[in-house]
């Protein structure tokens, strides 16, 4: 329940709210259209199918590493301009060229070559990318001290990063529009230049004109030498340690990986369902449904659940408000069977408004909460505070529950019987996939209300913690 309101000195203005938020979208955008992207591995540049798929999972084993070291070397670093606001400016140009690099492959080139280059230059964008990503994500811990101000905070730059969810399915259409570009291949190599600039203009941006915690109340920070390379590593070992001993970290990160992993593992269904159910694998009146389906999710998620779940999270408390929203988000996953009807295809975007509140609460409250949670490690494990680190490992879980989705999902797919090469399904196999495509989400959902029911980081306990950190810095 709510306590009290917010400080006029603990609330963020808009113009920085605005800018973390812009860095946000960007940290939605290059993720989106890489996967929109490289699809066209295969058909724009020749690449096997294997290959591919070895594309798409072997960066991901070394993003694993880079992104526990980044929070690291962000969380110890000392600057007169902050511990993350160089590496997030740097980043995102970084970010930005690496993609634009990523993609000017020849076609013409050997399937081989064109492996090799991108399996390089996706290492140097991963790397890029995180030095951008994880000190962004630390930094919307710190803005702000203030228990309802986080979750103002990360709703709002949950609303600027569902713009690229928006824009990215339609990235398909503008590709392979040849009125566009003379081929698939060239429709990509432009399009990287347009996503690459806006993510540097963009990502920019919260480097510029965010403000970070005070770094005069930083202490016990490590010394990021080469001399001192093995204390820091065992060092790193020893904070990851404390962050997993975190029991309220634990719950968020297990609640997450349930829900997103659940989302993630039915996300192409909808697609397969549209196109052989509902128009019974006709490509050509499938048309741009799929790609509207995924825009009116995002712009429902935007601008209608994700504000209504942070009045949620600000009037019954962040944990209630994880509950309401994953309970709602069920009811929305079965209101899909009766949504998916070849009789009526508008009723497809039926669903999608409780739907949404499923990934539209999950980023929100659990950002939010984790923020909570890094003033409850300094509280018991003392300076330097750990945001990197505690950010780090939760998009690490992230990414891991993205990973073995992809991994389950084509299990699933062969399990109810989906042949690829078949221009129509048969009955039985678009009746399992419908009933998978339901179960699947609402199941994790519920194993993750189970999960969060014993979260008991309240505002009333955030609060006391705060006071009790503020009198152990001797802040006024």
């Amino acid at each position: 329940m709510s306590v009290q309101g917010t400080p006029a000195r603990k609330k963020i203005p808009i113009l920085q709210k605005a800018a973390f938020g812009s860095g946000h979208l960007v940290n939605n955008l290059l993720p989106g259209a890489l996967g929109v992207f490289q699809f066209f591995l295969l058909t724009a540049f020749g690449i096997d199918p294997f290959l591919a798929g070895l594309l798409g999972g072997l960066p991901r084993l070394f993003d694993a590493i880079t992104d526990p070291i980044m929070g690291y070397v962000s969380d110890n670093t000392k600057s007169r301009f902050g511990r993350r606001k160089p590496y997030i400016f740097m980043g995102a140009i970084l970010s930005g060229l690496m993609f634009i690099m990523l993609w000017q492959m020849n076609p013409e080139a050997s399937s081989l070559f064109n492996f090799w280059y991108f399996l390089l230059v996706s290492l140097l964008f991963i790397g890029a990318n995180t030095i951008f990503s994880t000190p962004l994500i630390a930094l919307g811990y710190e803005m702000t001290s203030d228990y309802k101000e986080r979750t103002r905070l990360m709703g709002f730059a949950q609303i600027m990063g569902q713009f690229a969810w928006m824009i990215v399915p339609w990235f398909w259409v503008i590709i392979a529009n040849p009125d566009l570009f003379a081929n698939q291949a060239e429709g990509v190599r432009t399009m990287a230049w347009v996503v690459g600039g806006a993510c540097i203009f963009l990502g920019m941006l919260p480097g510029l004109f965010c403000n970070e915690i005070d770094q005069k109340n930083i202490t016990n920070q490590a010394t990021l030498t080469f001399k001192e390379a093995i204390n820091n590593v065992k060092d790193l070992i020893a904070k990851m340690k404390e962050v997993f001993q975190n029991k309220p970290f634990v719950r968020i990160c297990g609640a997450t990986f349930l829900v997103f992993n659940g989302f993630q593992m039915v996300a192409s269904f909808s697609y397969f369902i549209i196109l052989f159910y509902l128009f019974n694998g006709d490509y050509g009146l499938t048309g741009n449904w799929p790609a509207w389906f995924s825009t009116v999710s995002a712009f429902m998620t935007a601008f209608v659940v994700i504000p209504i779940i942070t009045w949620m999270a600000n009037k019954f408390g962040k944990r209630n408000a994880f509950i309401m929203s994953t309970m709602i988000s069920i009811v929305g996953y079965g209101l899909k069977w009766w949504g998916f009807n070849p009789e009526n295809v508008w009723l497809i975007f039926m669903p999608i408004p409780l739907m949404a509140f499923g990934i539209g609460g999950l980023f929100v409250l659990m950002m939010s909460m984790t923020a909570d949670v890094c003033d409850m490690d300094e509280l018991k494990n003392g300076m330097p505070r750990k945001e990197g680190t505690f950010g780090a490992i939760y998009w690490w879980m992230v990414k891991l529950g993205q990973g073995v989705a992809l991994v389950l999902s084509g299990a699933v797919l062969k399990l109810v019987g989906f042949d690829q090469n078949a221009a129509i399904q048969t009955a039985d196999t678009m009746l399992n996939l419908r009933i998978a495509d339901i179960v699947i989400p609402a199941l994790t959902a519920a194993v993750a209300v189970w999960v969060m029911w014993g979260y008991d980081l309240t505002e009333e306990r955030s609060e006391e913690i705060q006071r009790e950190l503020v009198a152990r810095r001797g802040e006024l």
